[in-house]
Order: C-alpha cells, then sequence, then structure tokens
C-alpha cells in the first residue's frame, strides 16, 4: 500500500504562487507515474499535471506556462509550482501514482490509471 501525503496548499491572491508537495511511502516511487489533479465541489476530477519517472511531463493546457511539476526522487517528493494563479484554480488538490512501469501514454491524463491518492490540499485563491 502506497501512502501519498500532500502539503503546501493554502490562501493565496489572485496572481500569487503556491508549491505543492506530495511525499511517497514506497521506494517504487522512482519509476512510478505521479500526478496532480484537482477538484472542486459538484465536478469531476481534474488533470493538473504528471510526471513519468523518466521525465517525461503532461500538463493541461488551463495550465501550461503557468505551473511546474518536478519529483526528487531521493525524497519520494513530487512537486507542483504554481505560479499566477487565478480564482479558477480554487479547488482540493490531489496527489496520486500509478507503481506500474508501463509506459502511461495518454492515459497519464486519466484518474482511472491511478492506482493510489492522497488526501488532498486546499488551495483558494482571492479574487
Amino acid at each position: 500500500q502506497v501512502q501519498l501525503v500532500e502539503s503546501g496548499g493554502g490562501v493565496v491572491q489572485n496572481g500569487g504562487s503556491l508549491r505543492l508537495s506530495c511525499v511517497a511511502s514506497e521506494r517504487t516511487f522512482s519509476t512510478s507515474l505521479m500526478g496532480w489533479f484537482r477538484q472542486v465541489p459538484g465536478k469531476e476530477r481534474e488533470f493538473v499535471a504528471a510526471i513519468w519517472w523518466s521525465g517525461s511531463r503532461y500538463y493541461a493546457d488551463s495550465v501550461k506556462g503557468r505551473f511546474t511539476i518536478s519529483r526528487d526522487t531521493a525524497k519520494n517528493t513530487v512537486y507542483l509550482q504554481m505560479n499566477n494563479l487565478k480564482p479558477e484554480a480554487t479547488a482540493v488538490y490531489y496527489c496520486a501514482t500509478d507503481p506500474r512501469t508501463t509506459w502511461p501514454g495518454t492515459s497519464a491524463y486519466d484518474p482511472m490509471r491511478y492506482h493510489y491518492w492522497g488526501q488532498g490540499t486546499q488551495v483558494t485563491v482571492s479574487s
């Protein structure tokens, strides 16, 4: 069982920045697909960004150029740097992982691809 713990959420003004962190409990982190999703009440969970162990990155069109996903294998941690935040980014942000080593391709965007999820961290962007 992989455990994921997110941190770094909070309240920020329109145009501000936050960095989210997600620490994974397993050494398989180094060969895993790691992703960030977000969800607001009443809506489906939405893909934000993902990173494959090779370094390949995936981004939702709505965050390209403003968000950056990265990972520190030595710390079993994945980060989401969020710049120029907008009010529509307000949501609970979830970290997720798929420990399989098969190439994800476009399935990296699909929440069904991921086997383990964190509890989420709230991000609120005030206008």
